[in-house]
């Protein structure tokens, strides 16, 4: 009867080409794009931005730094250097920042010593902080000298169904992010080819450079309303140096507690998380196909389809708890 069973379906293999695409696919790739998409179309429509940017993200920076961090005037520019870091550090939960967890299975799925394991966390964290810290710093050294002439800056009321140049400027730039997350998702699923394959070939930690480009690339789209706080302050000092500064470590922050969570994963749940994912050649693959994924479509609707449903010009369920009084 055993000659009878059937064997284990193998998992497609092919030659690692880049850190998100190991060569080992899924078993069933279209079942996880599926719900993968399922899942982010549902966190797209439950999702609360004022339960995440306010109860969670204001109060705790109010709480980090002892006053009414919206309504406080930033001071100075020693204010706002800290301001920015903790602001970024309180909005470490916005629906900007589910992306950056694509990167968590490859660095989890590593085996080592506690040395060892420390150095392969840190390292691609430093690489994706590279990629970052550039586009950051460049957008504030940008929004430092042209001020209060760029959309964000404005907080004028766009006439019933239209959009105005700020939230223009959201969709444009959170669509291209959840684009790029949704090719790296299914590129690491084994459906389409490694885009980032040529370039991994000549530069092992591109990957991660990107991915910290990405993230980089969330300011300049991002409505966090102590973000704007940070925005239209550095505007008004025409200064690009300190507008790249506090850019720089808005972002540190935003990233700063993805980073624990990692070292987190990496010792508090070590062997067992390890030896789960290395018990599967293709699970590393669906973890992190299924992360960028999430993060890709969720992005890419949460910003675009949600907001072209809103001003009524296309058709998006509104969660009850969203819908306005």
């Amino acid at each position: 009867m055993s000659d009878l069973k059937r064997a284990p379906e193998p998992v497609t293999e092919a030659p690692r080409t880049s850190l998100f695409v190991s060569g080992s696919f899924p078993r069933r790739r279209g079942l996880l794009v599926l719900l993968s998409a399922a899942f982010a179309l549902f966190l797209s429509y439950a999702w609360s931005s004022k339960l995440v940017d306010t109860e969670i993200g204001v109060n705790t920076a109010n709480a980090l730094l002892g006053h009414d961090a919206h309504k406080t005037p930033i001071a100075g520019v020693a204010s706002g250097v800290l301001f920015a870091f903790v602001t970024g550090l309180a909005g470490s939960f916005t629906a900007c920042n589910i992306a950056v967890f694509g990167a968590v299975g490859p660095m989890v799925g590593r085996a080592g010593s506690r040395r060892e394991k420390l150095l392969q966390t840190a390292r691609p964290l430093a690489w994706m902080a590279a990629g970052m810290i550039p586009v950051s710093a460049a957008y504030g050294a940008l929004v430092g000298f042209v001020g209060t002439r760029m959309p964000q800056f404005s907080t004028a009321t766009a006439a019933p169904g239209t959009i105005s140049a700020r939230s223009a400027q959201s969709m444009i730039a959170f669509g291209l992010i959840g684009l790029a997350m949704i090719v790296l998702g299914l590129a690491a699923a084994g459906v389409v080819k490694d885009p980032l394959g040529p370039l991994s070939r000549r530069f092992p930690n591109a990957p991660m450079v990107v991915l910290g480009a990405l993230v980089g690339g969330f300011l300049i789209g991002r409505p966090y309303p102590l973000f704007r706080d940070l925005f239209r302050h550095a505007a008004t000092t025409h200064n690009p140096l300190y507008g790249a500064a506090a850019f720089t470590l808005q972002s540190l922050g935003n990233i700063l507690v993805m980073s624990v969570l990692v070292v987190a994963l990496t010792y508090g749940l070590g062997g067992r998380l390890q030896r789960w994912l290395s018990a599967s050649p293709g699970r590393v693959a669906a973890v992190t196909a299924a992360a960028f994924l999430v993060a890709g479509v969720f992005t890419l609707v949460y910003w675009d389809v949600r907001i072209l449903g809103r001003l009524g010009y296309i058709w998006w369920p509104t969660a009850p708890w969203n819908a306005p009084h």
